[in-house]
């Protein structure tokens, strides 16, 4: 679960690299969200998740849920901060725990999930929206994208690379 979560965490940051801090910001209209009010989301959501989760409820009575969504000007350094502070914490957490906590139930709003299907909920939770990062992302650059996994027309090219390898 590692290294999916770190998978989707580089993925952000291949996006990032990518634009500037007026893209960063940029939204389609007044009921999207920009780039920069995800990652705020994000942030706020890992941070109350992950901190004491086997503890406390996933979510925190400090947590200002509406106010992630609230267009906020973030340049790239500010964006980087909170997407690394909130990876920070849920990985502190996730690495803390033993095999034998899997099973355990927590709370998130007041409702039990074992450790294991409050983890899952997160793996379908930030790769969602990760997924929109790199949609806008990508719009945003257009013909000068770094493509994040296999190039259009490049398909097979990727597979004879990849399958003239012994398994790996």
């Amino acid at each position: 679960m590692q290294t999916q979560l770190a998978y989707y965490k580089l993925v952000g940051e291949k996006t990032f690299t990518q634009l500037t801090a007026e893209q960063l910001n940029w939204k389609l209209n007044e009921e999207s969200n920009s780039i920069a009010n995800i990652v705020q989301h994000l942030h706020g959501n890992m941070l109350s998740r992950w901190t004491g989760f086997l503890t406390t409820d996933g979510e925190k009575q400090w947590r200002d849920r509406d106010a992630e969504f609230e267009d906020k000007i973030l340049d790239n350094v500010t964006i980087l901060e909170k997407w690394n502070a909130g990876w920070a914490c849920l990985f502190a957490a996730i690495n803390s725990l033993a095999e034998n906590e899997l099973e355990n139930e927590i709370i998130i709003r007041n409702e039990k999930h074992t450790v294991i299907e409050a983890i899952n909920r997160q793996l379908a939770h930030y790769p969602y929206h990760i997924g929109q990062i790199v949609y806008i992302g990508k719009m945003l650059v257009n013909k000068n994208w770094n493509t994040l996994s296999i190039a259009k027309g490049r398909s097979q090219e990727y597979n004879i690379e990849k399958f003239s390898n012994p398994n790996q």
